[in-house]
């Protein structure tokens, strides 16, 4: 049974190689005042300026009662309050909880009730859903800080403005296995389950990628779209870069020709990306062919790089993309490959400081050339789910090793490929989407009797989610009728976008969905 996940606040397990204290909000320190860290609606934003609204928003949360351990959740878009708040937040000793601005409030409701989240945190893209959230569903909710200007004189609102001119405080050193954020992911039975990671899982991973092959440096231009709220975006793309001096060009929305438009204008020079970036750029007929003649670092990661995207890319582009490996529960990276030779088809091999295992179904490491789990261990792996034991026991072994639930095979050269994921999972866009979330709220429908989700081949997301449903006799409930009503419980990528309507679902003798026998096309 593996160790009980440490409660926030709690200085538990072992200090790694950073000694008795650290904080991750101490990567800002260090560089040139003048040095470019953030741009933001083509404004620049010093590392000398982020360092003043990160020590006086400090400040402004200590005003309002915000302690060590306490819970933040950011329900912001990538933005410098998106920035702001979460290194002030760490800087405390509090826990960030950077949430998806664009789910709707069932969502919202569920996860910052889970966490019990005590500041919530809005901004333009999430007041509107924020106006939804039923408070007395989130009674620990003290006070709501709000990054819009617009709502910001409602009553009960603080403006972070106001926080922002707050006399500073200083950062506060925590133990390397003080609790920094909690990132939501989730479980095979679809409930969202919090990984807990700390300042030194954060830390290094940071110094696990940055030792590795070609590093990010502070001349370097790194184009941020991916969501703040994903811990690809939120370790790699922003603290990763923030850590080695670099600038950091924050993205709301993603499309090719803007995208590939800023990449040119601001001279980028490190495109982090998922699969369905780079299958959207290349299948865009309108770019030029020297869009990205500064871009020096293409990386890819959240799910498995088609080989004709990779290939399409280098042909079109000149662009060679280097695909990793990682999951929430490894803060994230645990395989590149910046290092070296580029196999398109392979995640790379395992960055310094990570051990890998693949075990096949007897419980042996698998021979070269067959697929088994991926285990892995470092400084690196998670916590554990925050107040759910049996979860953390079922990935955790008693000698660290993260069984992750992804199958893959190694060459003969170490070259680790990606050959199936965590049973049933969908991946939409880099998130995933676990069937039994779906099909719970699909089933909630007062007119659906049954429901199963697959996911099946999407040109520009890698994956969709299409829906097979069994529904009452003589009922008119239609496709458009049940998306509408999975878009008021679920993310956007977790919905829907094809509903089957069938007699039956393929079940066993025990009663138990057998997916295979669904129809995918």
């Amino acid at each position: 049974m593996a160790p009980a996940p440490p409660d926030p606040g709690e200085f538990q397990g072992t200090r790694g190689i950073w000694g008795n204290s650290v904080n991750l909000a101490s990567i800002l320190d260090g560089h040139p005042a003048d040095d470019t860290a953030l741009i933001y609606r083509g404004k620049p934003v010093t590392y000398g300026a982020l360092d003043d609204q990160v020590a006086r928003l400090r400040g402004g949360l200590v005003s309002l009662g915000v302690n060590d351990g306490d819970r933040v959740a950011i329900l912001c878009s990538n933005s410098d309050h998106f920035v702001t708040t979460y290194f002030a937040v760490l800087g405390l000793g509090a826990v960030a909880v950077p949430l998806n601005p664009l789910s709707p409030a069932p969502e919202l409701e569920a996860e910052i009730g889970k966490v019990g989240a005590k500041i919530a945190v809005i901004d333009k893209v999430s007041t509107a859903t924020w106006n939804n959230v039923d408070r007395s569903v989130v009674p620990s909710v003290e006070q709501v800080i709000s990054c819009d200007v617009d709502s910001s004189a409602a009553d009960g609102v603080v403006p972070i403005d106001s926080l922002l001119s707050a006399d500073p405080v200083d950062r506060v050193e925590v133990d390397p296995d003080h609790l920094a954020t909690l990132v939501f992911t989730s479980g095979t039975a679809g409930k969202p389950r919090a990984a807990m990671l700390t300042h030194g899982n954060l830390l290094a991973n940071i110094d696990q990628t940055n030792d590795t092959g070609d590093r990010i440096g502070p001349d370097d231009v790194v184009y941020s779209v991916l969501p703040l709220f994903h811990i690809f975006g939120l370790n790699i793309t922003l603290s990763h870069s923030l850590k080695t001096g670099a600038t950091v060009v924050l993205v709301q929305r993603f499309d090719p020709l803007t995208a590939a438009e800023t990449i040119r204008d601001r001279k980028v020079t490190v495109v982090p990306g998922v699969p369905s970036m780079w299958g959207a750029f290349a299948h865009f007929d309108e770019l030029d062919a020297d869009c990205f003649a500064t871009v020096r670092l293409a990386l890819s990661g959240a799910s498995k790089l088609p080989v004709a995207v990779a290939e399409k890319m280098l042909d079109r582009f000149g662009v060679e993309i280097r695909e990793g490996y990682g999951l929430t529960e490894a803060s994230p990276t645990c395989t590149s490959s910046v290092a070296g030779e580029v196999r398109f088809g392979s995640v790379g091999h395992a960055v310094n400081g990570v051990e890998i295992r693949l075990v096949g179904e007897s419980g042996q490491d698998a021979l070269v050339g067959d697929a088994g789990e991926i285990w892995v261990r470092g400084d690196n792996v998670f916590a554990g789910y925050y107040q759910d034991a049996d979860a953390t026991d079922s990935v955790l072994t008693e000698d660290g090793w993260l069984k992750t639930g992804d199958m893959a095979t190694v060459d003969d050269d170490g070259f680790l490929y990606l050959v199936d994921r965590a049973k049933d999972l969908v991946i939409v866009s880099g998130f995933n989407v676990y069937p039994a979330e779906v099909e719970n709220v699909l089933a909630s429908h007062p007119e659906v009797i049954d429901a199963a989700v697959i996911g099946v081949p999407h040109p520009h997301t890698g994956e969709a989610v299409k829906a097979f449903v069994v529904v009452e006799d003589g009922t008119d409930v239609d496709e458009d009728t049940l998306i509408e009503y999975s878009l008021d419980h679920l993310a956007r990528y977790k919905c829907p976008s094809k509903v089957m309507f069938v007699d039956e679902l393929p079940r066993n003798s025990t009663g138990k969905l057998v997916r295979r026998e669904l129809v995918i096309a």
